[in-house]
């Protein structure tokens, strides 16, 4: 996958996988935040509250920079670092998978349990709709109004398309343009006098 691409999931999916008497329900969320993570996890346990075991894995961020792994009470490492390996593997983020246990009265052993938290969170995932998304830049220009047309031309030539925009005297733009385009981009408003252009994230 390109450098400035990062994919994820349209909505939310399951998977089912059951190993001697014990049941593994998998379901795979898109989220975009730690909240929204902790309100998942509550629905869940509520949901499935007869479960024994609710063992999830999650990644966020465009760079894959924050993840984490919870085997909720299994032997450590055989539940949460399987469903995260999934994830990676799909080189997914911003996606969280829980996986519930039903226990079956069979103790599956070590081996057993990472084969079947891997396995469910695989199922969950293979049922998903994926989508790529671009890692963007976020700019805003400051200009006077007579400079308009050539600022327009930029957006034109580029295909850029404008956040939010405020036209008088002074003229705003917020926008977006994909990180492997932004330097080219940069540059060509450098280039027009009387513009100025900020990166947003460094304000």
């Amino acid at each position: 996958m390109e450098e400035d691409v990062y994919r994820s999931i349209v909505k939310s999916s399951e998977g089912l996988y059951k190993e001697k008497g014990s049941k593994f329900i998998s379901i795979a969320i898109p989220v975009l935040s730690e909240e929204d993570i902790r309100i998942h996890l509550e629905k869940i346990k509520k949901q499935y509250y007869d479960a024994r075991h609710h063992c999830y894995a999650y990644r966020l961020g465009e760079y894959h920079d924050k993840f984490r792994a919870n085997d909720d009470g299994e032997p450590s490492g055989t539940a949460g670092k399987p469903i995260l390996g999934q994830i990676q593997s799909f080189e997914l983020t911003n996606i969280l998978i829980v996986v519930v246990r039903y226990f079956g009265g069979t103790k599956l052993g070590a081996s057993g349990l990472i084969t079947a938290y891997k396995t469910a969170a695989r199922e969950a995932i293979e049922s998903a709709e994926f989508i790529e998304k671009t890692i963007d830049d976020r700019y805003v220009i400051h200009f006077d109004y007579p400079m308009m047309n050539e600022v327009m031309r930029v957006f034109k030539e580029e295909n850029i398309v404008n956040l939010e925009q405020d036209f008088q005297l002074d003229c705003k733009i917020h926008f977006n343009i994909r990180k492997t385009d932004s330097k080219r981009v940069f540059d060509r408003f450098k280039k027009i006098h009387q513009i100025s252009i900020k990166n947003t994230e460094d304000a």
